[in-house]
């Protein structure tokens, strides 16, 4: 006789780290740099059994997971406009300084915009995933006022 385990009597300890799909991990990773602020783990490099590098471990500033640049051409191919993870930024003044900080990099943004419940700012790495900043500091829920009509946050089909 077996028991089934629920969901509710296992623990989770929290995320251990991102997976990012890349087309090419060096210019990737100076992207992340720059932009992020990432820092590369060089000792958790990861390669495949022929010695060929597959993926960098960075951490980001601010964040306590570390995120995995993987060389997956065909997936960040497909996923370009995707937007897996969302950044936690305080304030609407932090937001617009990260915008700052991205047109002072070159980087097309689509500058802040009003979300349901904060305000949020959005930007492609350099494959087309999309990089979406969302404030902590929110306004009152309104969806109706929300700009989720914006090219930048409207799915790709």
């Amino acid at each position: 006789m077996t028991n089934d385990i629920k969901a509710s009597e296992v623990a989770l300890a929290g995320i251990h780290h991102l997976k990012i799909p890349v087309t090419n991990l060096q210019t990737s990773l100076k992207w992340y740099e720059e932009i992020l602020g990432a820092k590369r783990r060089a000792e958790f490099d990861h390669f495949d059994r022929e010695g060929n590098l597959f993926a960098y471990i960075v951490t980001i500033p601010g964040i306590d997971t570390y995120f995995e640049l993987r060389l997956a051409p065909k997936i960040a191919e497909r996923m370009k406009g995707f937007d897996p993870t969302v950044l936690s930024v305080g304030t609407l003044k932090d937001l617009e300084l990260w915008e700052q900080h991205l047109n002072q990099h070159g980087v097309a943004n689509s500058s802040v915009l009003r979300g349901i419940l904060g305000w949020l700012l959005v930007c492609h790495d350099p494959d087309g995933l999309a990089i979406r900043f969302y404030t902590l500091e929110t306004h009152e829920f309104d969806a109706a006022g929300s700009d989720m009509d914006s090219p930048w946050v409207v799915y790709p089909e």
